[in-house]
C-alpha cells in the first residue's frame, strides 16, 4: 500500500497547513516513489504507444475500406455504421465497444484531471484542501470533488463541439509548453536528479511538430483558439491572488482555514503520511498540526 501510495500522490512532505500553500517538493517529486521507474515506465511507453496507434490505425483502414466516402460523410457513428453494414444481427457489438471505451477514457481522465488539481495544490497553486487524501482509502476526495463541480460548470454550454475544441486546444497549448520546459530545466539546471532521462532530438521534434499544428489552428479556427487563450488567461487573476499576494488580509486567511477545516471533517482528509518510506523526512510542529482537525472531530 505504501509504494502505491506513493505512485498515486507523489512526493511526501507537509507544510503550510491552514493557507493557500501547500506541501513543496521532496525527495520523490520526480518520480513519486514508483517501483524500478527506470525500466517500468519506458516498457509501459513503449508498449502501449504502439499497441494503440496499430489498432486506431487498422480500425480506420477497415472503415475506408468497408464503407464508401458518401457513406462516411454521411454517418454520425461511423463505427456504428460500419457495424450495422459488416456484423448483421451482432451489430450491437460496436455501440457497447464504443461506450466501454468511452467509459475507459472518462475513468482515466478522472484520475489525471484530479491528480493535477491535487499536484497544483502540493505546490501552493491551489487551496491546500486539494492536496489532501481520505484516512482509509487514500484518495484524493477533495481534489475529485472539485474536478466534478468544474466538470459541470463546463457542462452548461448547450454546444458540446465548441467545447471541446476550447479544451483540445488549450490541452494542445500545454502539452507543448510542459515539452518546452523539459529542455529550458535541461539547459539551466543539468545536475538535477533524473529517473528517466532522453535525448534532447525528441523533444525538439516534438515541439516542430506542435508549433506547425498550433500555428494552423490559429489560422483556421482564430476565432476557436483566441476565446480559448481568454478562458485560459482567467486563472491569471486567481493566481495572483492566491500564490502571488503574501500578506493577505487575516479576514481572507482565516476563511481558508474554515474552507480547509470544514472540508476536513465533511471528506475525513488529511496530508499523505508517507514520510517514513524514504526515512528522510522529520515530523515537525507543521505536519503535526495538520492531525488536529480530524483529532478535533473524533473528540466532538
Amino acid at each position: 500500500m505504501g509504494q502505491l501510495l506513493q505512485c498515486a500522490v507523489g512526493h511526501p512532505g507537509s507544510r503550510h497547513f491552514h493557507s493557500w500553500e501547500a506541501p513543496g517538493p521532496g525527495p520523490d517529486y520526480h518520480h513519486g516513489g514508483c517501483t524500478d521507474l527506470q525500466r517500468n515506465l519506458p516498457r509501459a511507453i513503449f508498449i502501449s504507444i504502439p499497441l494503440v496507434t496499430f489498432v486506431y490505425v487498422f480500425a480506420n483502414v477497415a472503415y475506408v475500406t468497408a464503407m464508401s466516402p458518401q457513406e462516411l460523410l454521411a454517418s454520425n457513428a461511423v463505427a456504428v455504421t460500419f457495424g450495422e453494414k459488416l456484423l448483421g444481427v451482432m451489430a450491437w457489438i460496436m455501440p457497447i465497444s464504443v461506450a466501454l471505451s468511452t467509459f475507459g477514457g472518462v475513468n482515466g481522465s478522472l484520475f489525471t484531471s484530479s491528480r493535477l488539481f491535487f499536484a497544483g495544490a502540493r505546490e501552493g497553486h491551489l487551496p491546500s484542501v486539494l492536496a489532501m487524501i481520505h484516512v482509509k482509502r487514500c484518495t484524493p476526495i477533495p481534489a475529485l470533488l472539485f474536478t466534478c463541480v468544474s466538470t459541470l460548470l463546463m457542462l452548461v454550454t448547450s454546444d458540446i463541439y465548441t467545447l471541446i475544441n476550447y479544451v483540445g486546444f488549450i490541452n494542445y497549448l500545454f502539452y507543448g509548453v510542459t515539452i518546452a520546459g523539459q529542455i529550458v530545466l535541461r539547459w539551466k539546471k543539468p545536475d538535477i536528479p533524473r529517473p528517466i532521462k532522453i535525448n534532447l532530438l525528441f523533444p525538439i521534434i516534438y515541439l516542430l511538430f506542435w508549433a506547425f499544428l498550433l500555428v494552423f489552428s490559429l489560422w483556421s479556427e482564430p476565432v476557436v483558439c483566441g476565446t480559448g487563450l481568454a478562458i485560459m488567461l482567467t486563472g491569471v487573476p486567481v493566481y495572483f491572488l492566491g500564490v502571488y499576494w503574501q500578506h493577505k488580509p487575516k479576514c481572507f486567511n482565516n476563511f481558508i482555514m474554515l474552507l480547509t477545516l470544514v472540508s476536513q471533517k465533511m471528506c475525513v482528509v488529511v496530508y499523505p503520511d508517507v514520510g517514513g518510506s524514504s526515512g528522510t523526512e522529520v515530523i515537525n510542529e507543521d505536519t503535526e498540526q495538520q492531525w488536529q482537525p480530524i483529532a478535533s472531530k473524533n473528540k466532538d
